[in-house]
Protein backbone atom coordinates (compact mmCIF):
# COMPACT_ATOMS: atom_id res chain seq x y z
CA UNK A 1 0.00 0.00 0.00
CA UNK A 2 1.23 3.69 -0.82
CA UNK A 3 0.58 5.90 1.46
CA UNK A 4 0.35 9.37 0.34
CA UNK A 5 1.05 12.27 2.70
CA UNK A 6 -1.11 15.18 2.69
CA UNK A 7 0.15 18.14 1.89
CA UNK A 8 -0.45 21.19 4.12
CA UNK A 9 0.39 24.67 2.77
CA UNK A 10 2.90 26.24 4.33
CA UNK A 11 2.63 30.15 4.83
CA UNK A 12 4.28 32.58 2.26
CA UNK A 13 7.05 34.95 2.87
CA UNK A 14 6.79 38.35 2.48
CA UNK A 15 8.24 39.07 -0.75
CA UNK A 16 11.44 41.07 -1.94
CA UNK A 17 10.41 44.28 -3.49
CA UNK A 18 12.62 45.96 -6.13
CA UNK A 19 14.66 49.11 -5.45
CA UNK A 20 12.10 51.27 -7.24
CA UNK A 21 8.61 49.89 -5.44
CA UNK A 22 10.69 50.29 -1.61
CA UNK A 23 11.54 54.22 -3.08
CA UNK A 24 7.56 54.47 -3.87
CA UNK A 25 6.87 53.72 -0.05
CA UNK A 26 9.24 56.64 1.03
CA UNK A 27 9.04 58.76 -1.48
CA UNK A 28 6.30 61.15 0.75
CA UNK A 29 9.19 61.02 3.54
CA UNK A 30 10.92 64.27 1.20
CA UNK A 31 7.92 66.22 1.68
CA UNK A 32 7.57 65.67 5.37
CA UNK A 33 11.10 66.30 5.71
CA UNK A 34 11.15 69.26 3.75
CA UNK A 35 8.45 70.38 6.05
CA UNK A 36 10.96 69.52 9.18
CA UNK A 37 13.96 71.12 7.33
CA UNK A 38 12.20 74.58 7.13
CA UNK A 39 10.50 73.92 10.90
CA UNK A 40 13.96 72.83 12.43
CA UNK A 41 16.35 75.86 10.06
CA UNK A 42 13.83 78.61 10.92
CA UNK A 43 11.69 78.71 14.11
CA UNK A 44 14.03 79.84 16.02
CA UNK A 45 14.84 82.73 13.75
CA UNK A 46 10.84 83.58 13.20
CA UNK A 47 10.67 83.48 17.31
CA UNK A 48 13.18 85.92 17.89
CA UNK A 49 12.41 88.20 15.15
CA UNK A 50 8.91 88.09 16.63
CA UNK A 51 10.49 88.58 20.39
CA UNK A 52 11.12 85.96 22.13
CA UNK A 53 14.79 85.90 24.25
CA UNK A 54 17.15 83.58 23.58
CA UNK A 55 16.32 82.25 27.19
CA UNK A 56 12.49 81.27 26.34
CA UNK A 57 13.25 79.45 22.88
CA UNK A 58 13.68 75.71 24.17
CA UNK A 59 9.65 76.06 26.24
CA UNK A 60 8.12 77.91 22.37
CA UNK A 61 9.83 74.44 21.11
CA UNK A 62 8.06 72.16 23.20
CA UNK A 63 5.11 71.86 20.70
CA UNK A 64 7.30 69.37 18.44
CA UNK A 65 7.72 66.56 21.60
CA UNK A 66 4.29 67.45 23.04
CA UNK A 67 2.28 66.70 19.90
CA UNK A 68 4.56 63.40 19.55
CA UNK A 69 4.24 61.75 22.56
CA UNK A 70 0.28 62.58 22.43
CA UNK A 71 -0.27 61.83 18.93
CA UNK A 72 2.14 59.09 17.08
CA UNK A 73 1.19 56.25 19.88
CA UNK A 74 -2.48 57.09 19.28
CA UNK A 75 -1.70 57.26 15.48
CA UNK A 76 0.22 54.01 15.68
CA UNK A 77 -2.84 52.11 17.90
CA UNK A 78 -5.46 53.55 14.78
CA UNK A 79 -3.25 52.48 12.43
CA UNK A 80 -2.66 49.14 13.34
CA UNK A 81 -6.83 48.98 13.34
CA UNK A 82 -7.65 50.71 10.35
CA UNK A 83 -8.42 49.41 6.97
CA UNK A 84 -10.52 51.04 4.18
CA UNK A 85 -10.32 51.86 0.22
CA UNK A 86 -6.74 53.27 1.17
CA UNK A 87 -5.81 50.74 3.28
CA UNK A 88 -4.66 51.69 7.13
CA UNK A 89 -1.63 53.49 6.81
CA UNK A 90 -2.19 55.98 3.87
CA UNK A 91 -5.52 57.52 5.03
CA UNK A 92 -2.90 59.13 7.64
CA UNK A 93 -0.59 60.27 5.40
CA UNK A 94 -3.73 61.87 3.33
CA UNK A 95 -4.85 63.90 6.66
CA UNK A 96 -1.81 64.75 7.97
CA UNK A 97 -0.36 65.82 4.52
CA UNK A 98 -3.48 68.23 4.13
CA UNK A 99 -3.04 69.99 7.93
CA UNK A 100 0.35 70.38 7.29
CA UNK A 101 0.04 72.33 4.13
CA UNK A 102 -2.54 74.46 5.84
CA UNK A 103 -0.12 75.23 8.95
CA UNK A 104 3.23 75.29 6.71
CA UNK A 105 1.25 78.87 4.77
CA UNK A 106 0.02 80.09 8.06
CA UNK A 107 3.40 79.91 10.26
CA UNK A 108 5.64 82.40 8.18
CA UNK A 109 2.40 85.25 8.00
CA UNK A 110 1.80 85.38 11.99
CA UNK A 111 2.75 88.52 12.49
CA UNK A 112 2.22 88.36 16.67
CA UNK A 113 4.83 85.49 18.63
CA UNK A 114 1.00 84.47 20.15
CA UNK A 115 -0.25 83.59 16.83
CA UNK A 116 3.51 81.68 15.86
CA UNK A 117 3.09 79.52 18.71
CA UNK A 118 -0.30 78.25 17.62
CA UNK A 119 0.61 77.70 14.10
CA UNK A 120 4.11 76.04 15.26
CA UNK A 121 1.88 73.24 17.01
CA UNK A 122 -0.25 72.88 14.14
CA UNK A 123 2.74 71.88 11.95
CA UNK A 124 3.78 69.59 14.62
CA UNK A 125 1.19 68.49 15.03
CA UNK A 126 -0.09 67.12 11.65
CA UNK A 127 3.66 66.19 10.30
CA UNK A 128 3.64 63.44 13.61
CA UNK A 129 0.44 62.46 12.03
CA UNK A 130 1.76 61.66 8.96
CA UNK A 131 5.23 60.66 9.92
CA UNK A 132 4.54 57.67 12.34
CA UNK A 133 2.79 55.83 9.69
CA UNK A 134 5.19 55.92 7.69
CA UNK A 135 7.61 54.51 9.83
CA UNK A 136 5.55 51.34 10.05
CA UNK A 137 4.61 51.38 6.47
CA UNK A 138 8.26 50.33 5.69
CA UNK A 139 8.24 47.58 8.75
CA UNK A 140 4.86 46.55 7.13
CA UNK A 141 5.90 46.08 3.81
CA UNK A 142 9.12 44.76 3.88
CA UNK A 143 11.07 41.34 4.52
CA UNK A 144 13.87 41.97 7.31
CA UNK A 145 16.83 41.29 4.99
CA UNK A 146 15.22 44.70 3.59
CA UNK A 147 14.46 46.85 5.83
CA UNK A 148 17.43 48.12 6.39
CA UNK A 149 18.01 49.25 2.63
CA UNK A 150 14.31 50.55 3.34
CA UNK A 151 15.15 53.32 6.03
CA UNK A 152 18.49 54.15 4.41
CA UNK A 153 16.52 54.96 1.39
CA UNK A 154 13.82 56.53 3.56
CA UNK A 155 16.68 58.56 5.21
CA UNK A 156 18.00 59.35 1.68
CA UNK A 157 15.00 60.99 0.99
CA UNK A 158 15.00 62.61 4.37
CA UNK A 159 18.38 64.10 3.46
CA UNK A 160 17.28 65.18 0.41
CA UNK A 161 14.15 67.24 1.59
CA UNK A 162 15.73 69.09 4.43
CA UNK A 163 18.74 69.87 2.70
CA UNK A 164 16.60 71.57 -0.14
CA UNK A 165 14.59 73.24 2.30
CA UNK A 166 17.15 74.15 5.16
CA UNK A 167 19.21 76.03 2.42
CA UNK A 168 15.68 77.29 1.13
CA UNK A 169 15.89 81.09 2.02
CA UNK A 170 19.68 81.44 1.06
CA UNK A 171 18.86 80.12 -2.68
CA UNK A 172 16.27 82.36 -2.77
CA UNK A 173 18.49 85.53 -2.00
CA UNK A 174 22.10 84.38 -3.00
CA UNK A 175 21.01 82.40 -6.08
CA UNK A 176 17.21 84.32 -7.25
CA UNK A 177 18.22 87.47 -5.87
CA UNK A 178 15.33 87.94 -3.97
CA UNK A 179 15.86 90.25 -0.42
CA UNK A 180 16.14 88.51 2.73
CA UNK A 181 15.76 92.03 4.33
CA UNK A 182 12.53 92.57 6.23
CA UNK A 183 11.13 95.63 8.69
CA UNK A 184 11.68 95.01 12.23
CA UNK A 185 8.99 92.56 13.74
CA UNK A 186 8.58 90.62 10.18
CA UNK A 187 10.34 87.91 7.36
CA UNK A 188 11.97 88.67 4.99
CA UNK A 189 10.31 87.21 1.80
CA UNK A 190 12.59 84.22 1.17
CA UNK A 191 11.13 83.05 4.40
CA UNK A 192 7.62 82.90 3.51
CA UNK A 193 8.46 82.16 0.11
CA UNK A 194 10.33 78.85 1.31
CA UNK A 195 7.33 77.78 3.55
CA UNK A 196 4.57 78.03 0.76
CA UNK A 197 7.12 76.30 -1.39
CA UNK A 198 7.60 73.74 1.08
CA UNK A 199 3.76 73.09 1.54
CA UNK A 200 2.77 72.48 -2.03
CA UNK A 201 6.05 69.96 -2.41
CA UNK A 202 4.88 68.14 0.99
CA UNK A 203 1.43 67.36 -0.33
CA UNK A 204 2.11 66.76 -3.30
CA UNK A 205 5.10 63.91 -2.19
CA UNK A 206 2.77 62.60 -0.20
CA UNK A 207 0.12 62.05 -2.94
CA UNK A 208 2.71 60.26 -4.83
CA UNK A 209 3.03 57.73 -2.19
CA UNK A 210 -0.45 57.13 -1.47
CA UNK A 211 -1.11 56.68 -5.45
CA UNK A 212 2.14 54.48 -6.45
CA UNK A 213 1.69 51.93 -3.62
CA UNK A 214 -0.87 48.97 -2.31
CA UNK A 215 -0.81 47.62 0.99
CA UNK A 216 -0.99 44.32 2.46
CA UNK A 217 -3.77 43.28 4.34
CA UNK A 218 -4.08 42.41 7.79
CA UNK A 219 -5.12 38.59 6.84
CA UNK A 220 -1.43 38.98 4.53
CA UNK A 221 0.76 40.62 7.43
CA UNK A 222 -0.50 37.70 9.92
CA UNK A 223 0.46 34.92 7.75
CA UNK A 224 3.87 36.81 6.44
CA UNK A 225 4.10 36.96 10.62
CA UNK A 226 3.66 33.02 10.66
CA UNK A 227 6.32 31.99 7.86
CA UNK A 228 8.86 34.43 9.88
CA UNK A 229 8.62 32.05 12.42
CA UNK A 230 9.17 29.24 10.75
CA UNK A 231 12.73 30.11 9.29
CA UNK A 232 15.15 29.00 12.37
CA UNK A 233 17.59 32.04 11.66
CA UNK A 234 14.89 34.05 12.15
CA UNK A 235 15.19 35.70 15.79
CA UNK A 236 11.55 37.08 16.69
CA UNK A 237 10.10 38.20 19.85
CA UNK A 238 7.40 35.53 21.39
CA UNK A 239 4.24 35.98 19.63
CA UNK A 240 1.70 38.62 20.60
CA UNK A 241 -1.46 36.28 21.89
CA UNK A 242 -2.99 38.11 24.80
CA UNK A 243 -6.52 35.75 23.95
CA UNK A 244 -8.21 34.52 26.84
CA UNK A 245 -8.81 30.15 27.11
CA UNK A 246 -11.46 30.07 25.27
CA UNK A 247 -10.34 32.22 22.19
CA UNK A 248 -11.86 35.55 22.35
CA UNK A 249 -9.71 38.80 23.09
CA UNK A 250 -10.12 40.47 26.39
CA UNK A 251 -11.55 44.01 26.45
CA UNK A 252 -9.15 46.72 26.76
CA UNK A 253 -9.50 50.05 26.26
CA UNK A 254 -7.10 51.61 24.03
CA UNK A 255 -5.41 53.92 26.67
CA UNK A 256 -4.97 50.53 29.13
CA UNK A 257 -3.76 48.37 25.85
CA UNK A 258 -1.46 51.30 24.96
CA UNK A 259 -0.32 51.10 28.67
CA UNK A 260 0.50 47.26 28.46
CA UNK A 261 2.57 47.49 25.57
CA UNK A 262 4.36 50.19 26.98
CA UNK A 263 5.12 47.93 30.27
CA UNK A 264 5.90 45.15 28.31
CA UNK A 265 7.92 46.33 25.87
CA UNK A 266 10.73 43.42 24.23
CA UNK A 267 13.87 43.88 25.69
CA UNK A 268 15.94 44.55 22.66
CA UNK A 269 13.62 47.57 22.50
CA UNK A 270 14.15 49.17 26.33
CA UNK A 271 17.76 49.32 25.64
CA UNK A 272 17.11 51.00 22.04
CA UNK A 273 14.54 53.38 23.43
CA UNK A 274 17.55 54.31 25.50
CA UNK A 275 19.82 55.29 22.70
CA UNK A 276 16.97 57.20 20.89
CA UNK A 277 16.74 58.80 24.23
CA UNK A 278 20.15 60.61 24.32
CA UNK A 279 20.45 60.80 20.12
CA UNK A 280 17.51 62.91 19.89
CA UNK A 281 18.69 65.00 23.34
CA UNK A 282 21.24 65.84 20.93
CA UNK A 283 20.02 66.99 18.28
CA UNK A 284 16.98 68.77 19.60
CA UNK A 285 20.11 71.31 21.63
CA UNK A 286 21.29 71.66 17.93
CA UNK A 287 18.33 72.45 16.75
CA UNK A 288 16.83 74.88 19.23
CA UNK A 289 20.45 76.48 19.78
CA UNK A 290 22.32 76.40 16.41
CA UNK A 291 20.76 79.60 15.11
CA UNK A 292 22.02 82.10 18.04
CA UNK A 293 24.65 79.96 19.10
CA UNK A 294 25.95 80.61 15.40
CA UNK A 295 24.91 83.95 15.34
CA UNK A 296 26.54 84.59 18.69
CA UNK A 297 29.38 82.85 18.72
CA UNK A 298 31.01 82.72 15.04
CA UNK A 299 29.28 86.14 13.60
CA UNK A 300 29.18 88.28 16.70
CA UNK A 301 25.43 88.87 16.17
CA UNK A 302 23.55 89.65 18.93
CA UNK A 303 20.28 91.30 17.32
CA UNK A 304 17.39 89.55 16.26
CA UNK A 305 16.58 90.63 13.16
CA UNK A 306 19.73 92.70 12.47
CA UNK A 307 21.29 91.97 8.76
CA UNK A 308 24.24 90.36 10.57
CA UNK A 309 21.80 88.16 12.09
CA UNK A 310 20.23 87.50 8.87
CA UNK A 311 23.16 86.53 7.55
CA UNK A 312 23.89 84.21 10.24
CA UNK A 313 20.70 82.72 10.20
CA UNK A 314 21.20 81.88 6.54
CA UNK A 315 24.37 80.41 7.81
CA UNK A 316 23.04 78.21 9.52
CA UNK A 317 20.20 76.76 7.24
CA UNK A 318 23.19 76.32 4.68
CA UNK A 319 24.95 74.41 7.38
CA UNK A 320 21.72 72.08 8.59
CA UNK A 321 21.64 71.62 4.48
CA UNK A 322 24.83 70.36 4.67
CA UNK A 323 24.67 67.91 7.02
CA UNK A 324 21.76 66.39 5.45
CA UNK A 325 23.36 66.02 2.28
CA UNK A 326 25.83 63.99 4.62
CA UNK A 327 23.27 61.62 5.81
CA UNK A 328 21.85 61.60 2.29
CA UNK A 329 25.38 60.39 1.25
CA UNK A 330 25.83 58.20 4.21
CA UNK A 331 22.88 56.37 3.30
CA UNK A 332 24.01 54.51 0.91
CA UNK A 333 26.57 53.19 2.38
CA UNK A 334 24.38 51.90 5.56
CA UNK A 335 23.79 48.57 4.21
CA UNK A 336 26.83 47.35 2.91
CA UNK A 337 28.47 48.81 6.33
CA UNK A 338 26.14 47.14 8.40
CA UNK A 339 26.35 43.81 6.94
CA UNK A 340 30.28 43.62 7.98
CA UNK A 341 30.33 45.50 11.17
CA UNK A 342 26.60 44.89 12.19
CA UNK A 343 24.09 47.03 13.11
CA UNK A 344 24.29 47.77 16.53
CA UNK A 345 28.29 48.77 16.31
CA UNK A 346 27.78 51.04 13.07
CA UNK A 347 25.57 52.81 15.03
CA UNK A 348 27.36 53.62 17.80
CA UNK A 349 29.86 54.48 15.17
CA UNK A 350 28.17 57.05 13.62
CA UNK A 351 27.19 58.21 16.75
CA UNK A 352 30.71 58.79 18.06
CA UNK A 353 30.90 60.91 14.76
CA UNK A 354 28.38 62.57 15.87
CA UNK A 355 29.74 63.70 18.99
CA UNK A 356 33.09 64.88 17.57
CA UNK A 357 30.75 67.30 15.12
CA UNK A 358 29.52 68.89 17.96
CA UNK A 359 32.45 69.19 19.78
CA UNK A 360 33.99 71.07 16.80
CA UNK A 361 31.55 73.53 16.48
CA UNK A 362 33.10 74.82 20.09
CA UNK A 363 37.06 74.85 19.54
CA UNK A 364 37.25 77.76 17.08
CA UNK A 365 34.91 81.24 16.30
CA UNK A 366 35.81 80.75 12.50
CA UNK A 367 32.63 79.65 10.78
CA UNK A 368 34.76 77.63 8.24
CA UNK A 369 35.16 75.29 10.92
CA UNK A 370 31.15 74.88 10.94
CA UNK A 371 31.43 72.31 7.84
CA UNK A 372 33.73 70.20 8.85
CA UNK A 373 31.44 69.90 12.13
CA UNK A 374 28.50 69.08 9.74
CA UNK A 375 30.08 66.15 8.26
CA UNK A 376 30.60 64.16 12.10
CA UNK A 377 27.03 65.07 12.25
CA UNK A 378 25.34 64.33 9.33
CA UNK A 379 26.92 60.94 9.74
CA UNK A 380 24.78 60.52 12.96
CA UNK A 381 21.90 61.56 11.47
CA UNK A 382 21.91 59.32 8.85
CA UNK A 383 22.26 56.23 11.08
CA UNK A 384 19.86 57.68 13.74
CA UNK A 385 16.76 57.91 10.96
CA UNK A 386 17.53 54.25 9.77
CA UNK A 387 19.56 52.21 12.20
CA UNK A 388 17.19 51.96 15.08
CA UNK A 389 13.91 51.54 12.83
CA UNK A 390 15.67 48.61 11.21
CA UNK A 391 16.89 46.67 14.37
CA UNK A 392 13.38 47.34 15.93
CA UNK A 393 11.31 45.62 13.42
CA UNK A 394 13.16 41.97 13.94
CA UNK A 395 12.51 42.79 18.18
CA UNK A 396 8.45 43.26 17.81
CA UNK A 397 5.25 41.81 16.21
CA UNK A 398 4.07 42.37 13.33
CA UNK A 399 0.49 42.98 14.25
CA UNK A 400 1.63 46.13 16.49
CA UNK A 401 3.99 47.46 13.98
CA UNK A 402 2.68 50.36 14.58
CA UNK A 403 1.73 50.75 18.26
CA UNK A 404 5.34 49.73 18.94
CA UNK A 405 6.87 52.57 16.46
CA UNK A 406 4.58 55.14 18.27
CA UNK A 407 5.27 54.05 21.66
CA UNK A 408 9.37 54.06 20.16
CA UNK A 409 8.41 57.64 19.40
CA UNK A 410 8.38 58.16 23.52
CA UNK A 411 11.96 58.34 23.58
CA UNK A 412 12.43 60.68 21.00
CA UNK A 413 9.96 63.09 22.26
CA UNK A 414 10.49 62.78 25.68
CA UNK A 415 14.27 63.87 25.55
CA UNK A 416 13.50 66.96 23.67
CA UNK A 417 10.68 67.75 26.60
CA UNK A 418 13.42 67.23 28.92
CA UNK A 419 15.46 70.17 26.47
CA UNK A 420 12.32 72.10 26.49
CA UNK A 421 11.97 72.35 30.46
CA UNK A 422 14.98 72.24 31.70
CA UNK A 423 18.27 73.73 29.29
CA UNK A 424 17.22 76.46 29.07
CA UNK A 425 17.77 77.94 32.30
CA UNK A 426 20.63 75.36 32.34
CA UNK A 427 23.02 76.94 29.31
CA UNK A 428 22.38 80.07 30.73
CA UNK A 429 23.87 79.49 34.08
CA UNK A 430 26.51 77.27 32.49
CA UNK A 431 27.06 79.21 29.11
CA UNK A 432 25.85 83.06 29.96
CA UNK A 433 26.23 85.08 26.70
CA UNK A 434 27.62 82.30 24.44
CA UNK A 435 24.70 79.53 23.68
CA UNK A 436 27.14 77.67 21.67
CA UNK A 437 28.13 76.08 24.91
CA UNK A 438 24.73 73.99 24.34
CA UNK A 439 26.72 72.00 21.99
CA UNK A 440 28.89 70.75 24.70
CA UNK A 441 25.73 68.88 26.15
CA UNK A 442 25.15 67.12 22.89
CA UNK A 443 28.22 65.70 22.26
CA UNK A 444 27.94 64.11 25.76
CA UNK A 445 24.38 63.03 24.76
CA UNK A 446 25.89 61.43 21.76
CA UNK A 447 28.47 59.51 23.58
CA UNK A 448 26.34 58.49 26.36
CA UNK A 449 24.10 56.60 23.46
CA UNK A 450 27.28 55.06 21.77
CA UNK A 451 27.98 53.35 24.28
CA UNK A 452 24.76 52.17 24.88
CA UNK A 453 24.50 51.09 21.42
CA UNK A 454 28.01 49.09 20.92
CA UNK A 455 26.97 45.72 21.77
CA UNK A 456 24.28 43.60 20.00
CA UNK A 457 20.86 43.71 20.86
CA UNK A 458 20.05 39.94 21.68
CA UNK A 459 23.07 39.49 23.87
Amino acid sequence: MTVIAEHVPQPLSKPRLPIGAIANLSFGFLGIQIAFGLQTANVSRIFQILGASIDSLPILWIAGPVTGLLVQPIIGYLSDRTWGRLGRRRPFFLLGAVLSTIALVLLPNSSLLWVAVPSFWLLDLALNITMEPFRAFVGDMLPDEQRTRGYAIQTIFIGIGASISSAAPWLLSHVFGLSDIAAPGHLPLTVRLSFYIGAAALLLAVLYTICTTQEYSPAQLAEFEAASRTRPDTVLPPADNVGLADGSQPRFTAVRELWSDLTGMPRPMRRLALVQFFSWFGFFLLWIYGTPAVAWHHFGATLAGSPAYNAAADHVGVLFALYNVVATVHAFLLPTLAERIGRERLHALNLIAGAIGFTAMLVSSDPTILYLSMVGIGMAWASILAMPYAMLCGAIPYRKLGTYMGIFNFFIVLPQIVVSVVMGSVVHRLFPGDPVGAMAIAAGAFVLAATLAWRPLHS
